[in-house]
């Protein structure tokens, strides 16, 4: 019986929610997998102390490490499973502060290259567009499983 694109997806999804968390930036700032399809990765966060700078807001760094998840998730559906993705440039725009709540980023490929690929990503709370970012990603050959010695 063949696979269907269905099956692919739910591989490849399946995949994504085994890659993040082995991420240990996933795992400590609580980043979980919502959705994913290919070119599109949606991720969540609920803010905690643990994610706020001294003004009681969550770090823009913060906000970059899941907005640039979203974006390398995004970008490895839609090469060949095993390719090395790396981001290699990102630009973020802070447009509102967060102080709690959920926050959601829906990062998308916007161009997928030989070797590059451009992906925007929006970050949002439960009413507002908080961040938009614009990330490059190289997109390398696969990784080559290393011999113990």
């Amino acid at each position: 019986m063949p696979i269907t694109f269905e099956d692919r997806a739910r591989l490849a999804e399946r995949e994504l929610e085994r890659r993040l968390h082995e991420s240990n930036t996933a795992r400590q700032f609580g980043f979980k997998l919502e959705a994913a399809e290919p070119g599109r990765a949606v991720l969540r966060m609920l803010v905690a102390a643990r994610h706020k700078q001294v003004h009681g807001v969550v770090h823009g760094g913060i906000l970059a490490a899941l907005a640039d998840t979203a974006g390398g998730l995004a970008t490895y559906m839609v090469v060949p499973r095993g390719t090395r993705v790396a981001t290699v440039e990102m630009k973020i725009n802070y447009l509102e502060p967060v102080e709690r709540g959920t926050l959601r980023a829906e990062a998308k490929v916007l161009r997928r290259g030989r070797n590059l690929a451009i992906v925007e990503c929006d970050v949002r709370d439960e009413e507002r567009l908080v961040a938009k970012a614009l990330m490059t990603f190289s997109i390398g050959p696969a990784k080559e499983k290393r011999r113990r010695r």
